[in-house]
């Protein structure tokens, strides 16, 4: 389920849930939806996905 990864993300990196929104899928409200039931399209968990995997291989790059 896409909100487990969300928040094991925003967990591991210390990352508002605001911010998170705004740079995966162009939207702050994501994280807040997603725990209100929104299910996203295949576009977005597709995007948010990506950007998480993307952050973590960058992440630790000086």
């Amino acid at each position: 389920m896409l909100i487990r990864k969300i928040e094991r993300f925003l967990s591991t990196h210390a990352m508002p849930r605001t911010r998170f929104g705004r740079l995966a899928a162009h939207d702050p409200r994501l994280v807040d939806d997603l725990r209100n039931g929104r299910e996203p399209r295949p576009a977005t968990t597709e995007r948010v996905e990506h950007f998480m995997n993307s952050y973590r291989s960058t992440s630790h790059v000086a």
